[in-house]
């Protein structure tokens, strides 16, 4: 039998993941990260030799970072498993584990402000409260439907995701400004920010709003997207107890090892420390 990707077999696996109760975003990343494959194949047959030439390709030719290099072969391999195409798995890249983050890439608190305050002046009041509500309680950009009147009202939110259940707090203040911005638009019951549709809005919906306020803000483009708000959150509840574990709590994580990203300080921050220490 000839292992050939073809767009029904992709359909059935797509049809597995959402068995496998895997997100939304998960399984639309698998997906796109498995056509990319699909593409460099062009109907060829996929073999293990193909497989490290596609690897080989996306680092020399496509020039893709290791990290994502290695996301596309987790995906493939993961088809693979579900195909029982074993013999086709290939190995990702080992990549050492940074101990600062790139510079120019972390949000600071002063640039937080500044887009909230950018968009308040622009007329995008849900925007500046989503952009509010992301970095206060850290929650996922996908878990904004949970941000309920209900649970506004509680000061708790139920979070139910990727299989598990947590609870994320709403602070004082927060709940206040969100009691507000309700009563102000009519919003009694249900899902707090919705899209005119009256759907949850969802990750595009948010980024697409967020680059938008790079030019007036004057925060820099690719330091504007959703997941840096969560960074914040986890960077200044670090910096006040220094406890990982807590926060892996809050963030909603099964490894202090995932958490230990979030807490990573800026190469320049690094560099301070080191030039304090005196030994040259």
């Amino acid at each position: 039998m000839k292992h050939i990707i073809t767009e029904q077999i992709l359909d059935e696996y797509k049809k597995y993941l959402i068995k496998e109760e895997k997100s939304n975003a998960t399984i639309s990343k698998y997906i796109r990260d498995i056509k990319k494959l699909m593409d460099y194949a062009a109907g060829k047959e996929i073999t293990k030799e193909l497989m490290a030439m596609y690897k080989k390709d996306l680092y020399i030719n496509k020039k893709y970072e290791l990290s994502s290099i290695n996301s596309f072969i987790t995906a493939a391999n993961g088809l693979f498993v579900y195909l029982e195409w074993y013999g086709l798995r290939i190995k990702t890249y080992h990549i050492q584990k940074e101990v600062f983050l790139p510079e120019n890439r972390d949000l600071s608190k002063k640039e937080y402000k500044k887009l909230v305050n950018s968009a308040l002046h622009n007329g995008k009041k849900r925007l500046a409260m989503i952009i509010k509500t992301l970095c206060a309680t850290g929650i996922r950009v996908s878990e904004l439907s949970y941000i309920t009147m209900e649970n506004i009202k509680k000061g708790m939110i139920d979070i139910y995701c990727k299989g598990k259940q947590r609870k994320a707090l709403i602070p004082g203040k927060l709940k206040k400004l969100l009691l507000r911005y309700a009563s102000e638009n009519g919003i009694e019951k249900g899902v707090l920010f919705c899209t005119s549709s009256g759907k949850a809005v969802d990750r595009s919906n948010v980024w697409k709003e967020m680059k938008k306020l790079s030019e007036k803000s004057g925060v820099i483009k690719k330091k504007i997207f959703p997941h840096n708000l969560r960074h914040l959150f986890a960077k200044t509840f670090y910096e006040i107890n220094k406890d990982i574990v807590m926060l892996a709590g809050l963030l909603g994580h099964s490894s202090v090892e995932t958490t230990r990203i979030y807490t990573m300080t800026s190469y320049g921050e690094y560099m301070k420390q080191l030039n304090q220490m005196e030994l040259v």
